[in-house]
């Protein structure tokens, strides 16, 4: 059940990374074109970057899953199968400890209940946490920051889910 989810998550993720990587060069060929007619859009420029960095993190969530991150392997290809076993079972335990920081720290970050407390009142909540995260704009966009920081927070979800798929499921047994 939790392969099947983690699965499912991971084809949503690399799907949306996709559809981002279309938008990207959708951007990247308007500024081109825009730039050349002497007529530039700089929020095109923002877009893009907040486009590639939101598909970077969605792409990195998927590698947990299908575990073909960047890794070293010269280790693990030394050594016997049974001791590569216990050597990924380390590394994904390395990786759930990250994924529930990346989880602690985002709540430190955003801070959900405190703002709920405050009523949503970004000012009230401010002024009691002196957080400034629901405050700020992006430069052309206009658009809050924390939209585009929510990232991390699917980021976290998925590298968790993935990682706890990973410590739960016996190697090779769901494939």
């Amino acid at each position: 059940m939790l392969f099947r989810l983690s699965a499912l998550w991971a084809r949503i993720e690399l799907t949306c990374a996709a559809l981002l990587a279309v938008c990207v060069t959708g951007l990247i060929l308007l500024n081109v074109i825009t730039r050349t007619a002497g007529n530039a859009l700089f929020w095109v420029d923002e877009l893009a970057i907040y486009a590639m960095v939101w598909m970077t993190f969605l792409g990195a969530s998927a590698a947990l899953h299908h575990r073909n991150s960047v890794s070293i392997t010269l280790l693990t290809d030394a050594v016997p199968d049974s001791v590569r076993r216990i050597i990924d079972k380390i590394v994904d335990i390395i990786v759930f400890a990250f994924a529930l920081a990346m989880l602690w720290l985002c709540w430190r970050w955003f801070l959900p209940l405190d703002i709920a407390r405050a009523g949503f009142d970004r000012t009230a909540f401010q002024g009691a946490t002196f957080n400034f995260i629901y405050a700020e704009p992006t430069l052309t966009l206009g658009l809050p920051k924390y939209l585009f920081w929510l990232v991390m927070w699917v980021f976290a979800l998925g590298a968790t889910l993935h990682a706890t798929m990973h410590l739960l499921t016996k190697p090779g047994a769901a494939k």
